[in-house]
């Protein structure tokens, strides 16, 4: 909602400012068009040129988490930490035998079914599942641990700052395809020299939007977009920092409630849910499945 707010400002204030100076719409709207045919063609063609199928269809869809926000709730950092204190909690009390029925088949599991969300998330549950079935595997170091699991993590943040990381080169190409429009307007004028001169004002104006378009797009919607989603991905990252905390924490040999202690301070302040929360919640666990 606030991104749709500052779209609407935006507008309002860049061309409410030119109407009130004295501007007029129909030297924009008579070149909005063809400028926006060249420089619009020509950015999506660089995307296109530098990237792959699968980059450019991820950057597409991903446009639309700039308006939509995080995935991640504070509910969900809350079923995350529940979750974790089961299968640590299980791990604690009936042994590894005991897990591995939930991480081979975790679809079947009645510990992950009751966090939907979670379990549909294929990186989070692949993530849990992969790492205790290392530590099935006997390896219990909690360093050699860790370090796995950052690799992943690194993996899976560089690939989902690909959409990020094509708008922003977008952003930063917009002002000089801007320029590339304005030229070739000016080239259009030049051969027009004949023209009485309002004629040629006329066209130098169509030339000039081209320069404004760039420079608008880039730093106006383009670039602001390519930083909201940037930071989206950098806030739903703190989801899977949680997983890594409390399982690195159980490998350390604390007990299943300080284990995900220790993860929920890692969970951002805006979605934390108090001591008291998580107690509550905790306690809510069906005792069957605890």
């Amino acid at each position: 909602m606030l991104q749709i707010v500052g779209i609407v400002m935006l507008f309002a204030m860049v061309f409410g400012g030119y109407v009130l100076s004295g501007g007029h719409f129909e030297v924009i709207l008579h070149a909005l068009p063809h400028e926006m045919m060249t420089i619009g063609g020509a950015a999506t063609a660089a995307l296109l040129l530098g990237g792959s199928i699968g980059s450019v269809k991820r950057t597409v869809m991903e446009i639309a988490k700039a308006f939509v926000g995080p995935k991640w709730k504070t509910s969900d950092y809350r079923d995350l930490l529940c979750l974790l204190f089961l299968l640590t909690k299980t791990m604690k009390m009936k042994g590894m035998i005991a897990l591995e029925a939930h991480i081979e088949k975790p679809h079947e599991s009645g510990i992950f079914k009751r966090y939907p969300k979670i379990s549909k998330d294929h990186f989070a549950l692949d993530f849990i599942c992969d790492t205790l079935r290392m530590m099935t595997m006997s390896l219990e170091d909690p360093h050699q641990v860790e370090t796995a699991m950052e690799k992943q993590l690194e993996k899976h943040h560089h690939e989902a700052l690909t959409a990020s990381h094509a708008l922003t080169t977008m952003a930063d190409g917009l002002p000089a395809l801007g320029i590339v429009a304005a030229v070739l307007g000016v080239i259009k004028t030049m051969g027009s020299i004949t023209e009485p001169p309002e004629i040629l004002g006329s066209m130098i104006g169509g030339a000039l939007v081209g320069t404004f378009l760039g420079v608008f797009l880039a730093y106006g919607l383009v670039g602001p977009i390519a930083t909201r989603l940037k930071g989206i991905v950098d806030e739903e990252a703190q989801f899977y920092h949680v997983i890594r905390d409390i399982l690195v924490a159980h490998l350390h040999g604390n007990s299943a409630q300080v284990s995900v202690e220790i993860g929920r301070g890692s969970v951002p302040s805006d979605s934390q849910p108090s001591f008291v929360e998580l107690e509550t919640a905790l306690n809510s666990i069906p005792s069957e499945s605890a």
